[in-house]
């Protein structure tokens, strides 16, 4: 059965974007030890013009071939006029109120947990859940992994890593791997 990961970057206070859904605040290129780190073992989590620009859009997918994200997270990139962000990847945006303006995306209206749990039964590489506190908030007990590139930043506010109902959700660390620009890539698993 395929897993659902969450990878996603947070800073040392929980944060995923600023309040405003923006993510400057985490230093990002293509010089940087992270870069290479997803270079080589996350690709197809860099979006597609940027693989294009840096002229590695030819590289393999290794761990996903399927991308679900929420409507904030799929906007920030249609602001910039990418109606397709993970081109090399199928794509899922789960939202009740946007329409795709691009073949290459399926917008998911209802039932998101339902949705993941069909896709988790097919044939394939792992699923992507790229962003979207909301998302990953009403996603987490459906969630196999968690991979957090954990930034040396804080941010004060903003969207936190997951919108969920308080309480208690152990997890079991499975590596952690730090890097010398400061991010530390940490993998859970859920615990139980």
């Amino acid at each position: 059965m395929r897993k659902l990961v969450y990878l996603v970057a947070s800073t040392l206070d929980g944060f995923i974007a600023d309040p405003d859904g923006s993510f400057g605040f985490f230093p990002f290129s293509p010089d940087s030890e992270l870069f290479g780190f997803l270079r080589t073992g996350y690709p197809e989590t860099l979006p597609t013009p940027l693989r294009q620009a840096l002229g590695f859009d030819d590289v393999p997918n290794r761990v996903f071939d399927t991308v679900v994200m929420g409507r904030s997270t799929y906007e920030r990139g249609l602001a910039e006029g990418i109606t397709s962000p993970y081109r090399h990847l199928r794509q899922y945006v789960v939202s009740r109120s946007l329409a795709t303006p691009d073949p290459d995306v399926e917008m998911i209206a209802s039932d998101p947990i339902g949705f993941v749990r069909t896709l988790k039964a097919q044939d394939g590489r792992d699923i992507w859940l790229c962003g979207g506190g909301t998302l990953a908030g009403s996603l987490w007990a459906e969630i196999d992994e968690l991979v957090v590139k954990l930034n040396p930043v804080t941010a004060g506010a903003g969207i936190p890593l997951a919108r969920r109902p308080s309480g208690p959700s152990p997890l079991v660390l499975t590596s952690a791997t730090p890097l010398t620009d400061g991010v530390v890539v940490l993998r859970y698993t859920p615990a139980g």
